[in-house]
């Protein structure tokens, strides 16, 4: 038995083929980079959202000025930096979708017109959304009001973009990417533009009240729910993001003709 079975296991020995064509190469890598960068920002805006907020607000006001700082110094770093990462490797795998699909349509330079229709687009939108996340009294404040503004905003905004990329020669991965390529573009506006910016006030001022002992200033408040705002809409836009993601390559269901 024992000599069949070294006669019969080279037979189970696994072969590795890599593919010669450098393009596929580069957008494996591409997909590879965008997944681990992906997991880490998603990852942490999850636990930012789920765990970190309500943690925080568990604990001891002396407890807290101690922990907030190293805590967040750390994991903002790993944030926005993982943030950055995942949409410019995705944006490189994108052109790369949109040139095939260009020359698929016999007109190379399509590519750069739905590109830049397709940042112009978002970039927009994002406008009304920063407006609807700012800390607001009265109507504005109401989470209906909140949701349903965003809510319309995102939907203009990907027919606009799948109307202006569609066409014959497109693909569901160029449609499906326009519209989950674009919220993340959002996220990672919403990042830096405020998440960012708002961590790094609140980090020097607890840290100050850790070592030095002065008072947070009351503008914490306003910062606070600005990031808390901002921290939800990004949670609730993760979800249609990592559908359309999903999408482009196993649920081909777009299909805008001209």
């Amino acid at each position: 038995m024992s000599l069949w079975f070294l006669a019969t296991f080279p037979q189970w020995t696994p072969h590795f083929n890599f593919v010669a064509n450098a393009a596929a190469n580069e957008l494996m890598a591409l997909r590879w980079l965008h997944f681990v960068f992906g997991i880490v920002w998603i990852g942490l805006l999850y636990f930012f959202n789920l765990v970190g907020t309500p943690a925080m607000k568990a604990l001891e006001p002396g407890v807290r000025v101690k922990v907030y700082p190293v805590l967040m110094s750390r994991a903002m770093n790993w944030f926005r930096w993982s943030a950055l990462a995942t949409v410019i490797v995705g944006m490189r795998y994108f052109f790369s979708l949109l040139m095939t699909d260009a020359r698929n349509a016999g007109n190379p330079g399509l590519a750069l017109r739905w590109f830049g229709w397709w940042v112009l687009v978002w970039t927009v939108a994002y406008e009304g959304i920063y407006f609807l996340q700012l800390p607001a009294k009265g109507i504005r404040d109401s989470l209906w009001v909140r949701a349903m503004g965003i809510a319309a905003i995102v939907v203009a905004a990907s027919s606009i973009v799948l109307a202006l990329n569609g066409g014959d020669s497109v693909s569901n991965q160029h449609l499906a990417i326009s519209v989950g390529g674009g919220l993340g573009l959002v996220m990672l506006l919403n990042t830096w533009v405020v998440v960012w910016r708002v961590q790094k006030r609140l980090i020097a001022w607890t840290l100050a009240a850790a070592e030095q002992g002065t008072a947070i200033p009351a503008e914490a408040e306003r910062m606070m729910r600005w990031g808390f705002l901002t921290a939800r809409v990004s949670l609730w836009l993760s979800f249609p993001m990592l559908f359309f993601m999903g999408a482009a390559s196993h649920y081909p269901f777009l299909s805008v003709g001209r």
